[in-house]
């Protein structure tokens, strides 16, 4: 074992900004370790291994509470016993997720966690979303997913895999988002018996389904922007993706479309429709700029049209929100945002997530056979871009 001292800061934030997708924590020696194995590389080109688990580590690397406290900017005692799932403390959920997530990323696990880690059945669960996340695109949202597992129970540890159409998976469960063919069920099936469709639209009583009301959140919006801010117009800069049978991005631009007809505010003009990128929000943004064609009010049709069609009015010297009021549609993550404060629609919060994997779980516990359909809104979620 090596240790290596980074000089200057520009160095430390290029070496987390590389490993961030697979690195539990940067200590201020200059170690970078995960749960698992890690390699890295330093500026020289020399391969080093860094095992977490070596006794060298130990009383050395390993996240403390305070490291946790410090983290989620609450304090120790909150954190303590919101890790133990102490119901007598009232903490926002916000706060709680904050919580669960700085111990999620810093690797500390409680000793109540450790107790129960003994008892707990390890699960795999197969996300199914080829049809509203591009197959070259990561799905982030993942990630963060056994996080929301600890908050839930502390009965199973869960691994979350995604699952390509034909491709066999061991998996014990399915999470399957968006409408399937009857081809695709029937591949779903041969997976697990345990099946819960987000967004299906199914009128079959065969599988759970949670079913999140899309028109409902697009409608708050238009609402929230039209009537209580008073813009004068509202557009619309996203993509279309085209799968082999199957087309992403769709049903929200049709859907605005149709909201804004009814309200006699639909402009032709406001609407600039590319491709689900970086780099299409970008052209799209900058040509609405310069072209005159950018309305008060823009709904941006993803995370990656967002990223772009943002540093584009950045660049223009577009302010955002007061040439230009944003919201972003969030759907499934496919990057880290580098707007976390701005007004999204959440298609995916949090409880929807929840309730996919109660009836999952349910499921799988065989504690039930009937199915259920639970009905849900999604979020709109007010920021500081509209």
């Amino acid at each position: 074992y090596e240790k290596y001292t980074y000089q200057g800061q520009n160095a430390l934030n290029h070496l987390v900004d590389s490993f961030r997708p697979i690195a539990g924590r940067i200590c201020k020696s200059g170690f970078l370790f995960s749960k698992i194995l890690v390699k890295y590389i330093d500026f020289m080109s020399r391969p080093v291994i860094i095992e977490p688990d070596s006794s060298i580590f130990r009383g050395i690397l390993m996240a403390t509470i305070k490291d946790v406290a410090q983290a989620a900017q609450v304090s120790a005692a909150a954190v303590s016993r919101v890790l133990n799932k102490d119901d007598s403390i009232s903490v926002s959920p916000e706060v709680r997720t904050r919580i669960f997530q700085a111990a999620h990323t810093l690797g500390y696990v409680s000793p109540r966690q450790r107790r129960a880690a003994e008892h707990k059945t390890h699960l795999v669960i197969g996300v199914a979303d080829w049809r509203i996340v591009r197959p070259d695109r990561q799905n982030v949202r993942l990630a963060s997913l056994s996080c929301l597992v600890q908050m839930m129970t502390d009965r199973y540890d869960v691994s979350f895999t995604r699952l390509d159409f034909g491709q066999p998976q061991k998996v014990d469960g399915v999470i399957a988002l968006s409408a399937c063919t009857p081809e695709e069920i029937d591949f779903l099936r041969s997976l697990s018996f345990a099946i819960v469709f987000v967004n299906s639209g199914q009128s079959s009583y065969e599988f759970d389904q949670v079913q999140v009301d899309f028109k409902k959140g697009q409608e708050q919006m238009t609402e929230y922007l039209l009537d209580r801010k008073q813009y004068k117009s509202l557009g619309y800069i996203g993509g279309i993706y085209e799968g082999q049978n199957w087309r992403i991005g769709v049903n929200r631009l049709e859907g605005l479309k149709g909201i804004l007809s009814a309200r006699n505010a639909y402009d032709e003009r406001f609407f600039h429709i590319g491709e689900i990128s970086r780099e299409s929000g970008y052209a799209l943004a900058k040509h609405a700029v310069e072209t005159g064609a950018l309305p008060e009010a823009v709904l941006l049709g993803s995370d990656e049209v967002a990223e772009g069609a943002l540093e584009a009015f950045r660049e223009l010297r577009v302010r955002v929100p007061k040439d230009v009021a944003v919201v972003i549609y969030h759907d499934i993550q496919t990057l880290e945002s580098k707007w976390p404060t701005g007004t999204c629609i959440e298609m995916y919060p949090d409880y929807v997530w929840e309730s996919a994997l109660d009836l999952l779980f349910g499921r799988i516990s065989q504690r039930r056979s009937q199915a259920v359909t639970v009905m849900m809104p999604p979020h709109l979620k007010i920021g500081d871009t509209a």
